[in-house]
């Protein structure tokens, strides 16, 4: 059941990580080429540069799918 949960919060963190890899695309192609080889510069993206109505929503489903991915499947 684990594994189950641990693929769907991995899923959600994709989901917004491409969301907001494909607006630092639209900013600049080298903005999406750094962010999509060098993690850190997609979060500083995120951080400073996304602009976007749900803004904090997308990045607290980013970091914490993830993070929360890779612990449920972990702890199984």
């Amino acid at each position: 059941m684990m594994q189950i949960v641990g693929i769907l919060l991995s899923l959600l963190g994709l989901v917004c990580a491409i969301i907001i890899l494909i607006d630092a695309f639209k900013d600049a192609i080298w903005k999406g080429l750094v962010g999509l080889l060098c993690g850190l510069y997609l979060l500083y993206y995120a951080f400073v540069e996304f602009d976007h109505e749900h803004k904090w929503l997308i990045i607290l489903g980013w970091l914490l799918g993830i993070g929360g991915g890779i612990f449920a499947r972990l702890s199984s």
